[in-house]
């Protein structure tokens, strides 16, 4: 008997283009999802992730943070948001694996009535509700034109053929890699130097980079002038292959997020410089972004990418000149954690230790 109410029922959610309700627990107000991509970069675990539960911690002790790292597997991270909106996330904090796939991701959340901020990197065509980041085109400006002052100081004079650089990218799924490359090109742009061969680093995996930059070593033997090195993964990628290649010095390699490995190669000269990105501010503007949204108020924000209101921070570019100021004065690692053996006498030569020269 009940099979004809239920019948029509169907029939008439089909003719009104109606889909059944998502399954789960509406969104809650105490439920904030984080969701990041991968963990061979450091920052994520070591920063990111323990800065944004501690100011929601402190702003929302009844919250809950679900939190979720996909390790690059873009299918991982969808099945992830899936389970932390069933869980009732009232917002999503969405790191992309891959910008295209969490579309959908989006998409999904949207249809719940639950709102997404792009984390770190921005996800192109979806109908985003905010987004928190660096300028990354500004970052491969910064980069680009470290490089090009390294490269104009080793050259003779104006009759020195173009000088050789290897473009060591990050990985083509993340949009961030994009505007890094064409930062880079800004930079580049009328100076002497050949591009000899560009490589997009999947899953920014300095293991990868490594293998690559052997590899163009050997094709382009005594022509590599420079290496640019998307972050400092990749970076310490590329400088164990040049070392391993017999190169002394190493050509100026830059790199990205002020790693603790990366500072200390820029103290002992294997790197020529990095991008310090106040991460664990991002982590915590996001956060408390994060919990506003939480709480139906509409934030104040700073600028907006492709019509999406946005919170954009400033990176600061980092050598060796800046090693102090920046890094030791501003918080970021101490002298302790820098110069630990075998980086001590290098450190004592850059001031950084009693005894040094500046």
């Amino acid at each position: 008997m009940t099979r004809a109410p239920l019948a029509a029922l169907a029939l008439l959610l089909a003719l009104a283009g109606c889909a059944p309700p998502p399954q789960g627990p509406a969104p809650s107000d105490l439920v904030i999802a984080l969701l990041l991509p991968e963990s061979k970069t450091a920052r994520y675990e070591a920063v990111d992730r323990p800065q944004f539960e501690k100011v929601v911690a402190d702003r929302c002790p009844d919250c809950t943070v679900i939190y979720a790292n996909a390790n690059q597997d873009a299918a991982a991270q969808q099945q992830q948001a899936e389970s932390a909106l069933t869980q009732g996330a009232g917002v999503l904090v969405l790191d992309a694996v891959d910008a295209a796939a969490a579309v959908s991701i989006v998409g999904q959340a949207h249809r719940r009535g639950v709102p997404v901020i792009a984390y770190d990197r921005f996800i192109q065509d979806a109908d985003l509700d905010y987004y928190v980041s660096f300028d990354s085109r500004r970052i491969g400006r910064l980069q680009g034109d470290a490089l090009v002052r390294d490269l104009a100081a080793e050259r003779s004079g104006p009759q020195d053929p173009p000088q050789g650089v290897l473009l060591v990218n990050g990985s083509a799924t993340d949009p961030n890699s994009a505007a890094l490359e064409a930062g880079v090109a800004d930079a580049f742009e009328g100076a002497p130097i050949e591009v000899l061969a560009a490589y997009d680093t999947p899953d920014w995996s300095p293991d990868k980079a490594q293998e690559w930059v052997t590899g163009q070593l050997t094709q382009y033997a005594g022509q590599v002038d420079a290496v640019y090195a998307a972050n400092d993964g990749t970076a310490g990628g590329a400088i164990s292959a040049m070392k391993a290649a017999g190169l002394d010095p190493v050509p100026p390699v830059t790199g990205q997020d002020a790693e603790l490995a990366a500072i200390q190669r820029i103290v002992t000269g294997d790197q020529s410089m990095t991008v310090y990105k106040a991460i664990s501010e991002q982590a915590r503007t996001a956060a408390e972004l994060a919990v506003r949204v939480l709480r139906g108020e509409v934030p104040v924000t700073t600028a907006r990418v492709q019509g999406v209101p946005s919170l954009l921070l400033s990176p600061v570019p980092v050598t060796l000149d800046d090693v102090r100021r920046v890094i030791v004065d501003g918080g970021v690692y101490t002298t302790e954690e820098i110069c630990v053996e075998p980086y001590t006498d290098a450190c004592t030569a850059a001031g950084l230790l009693d005894g040094g020269t500046s």
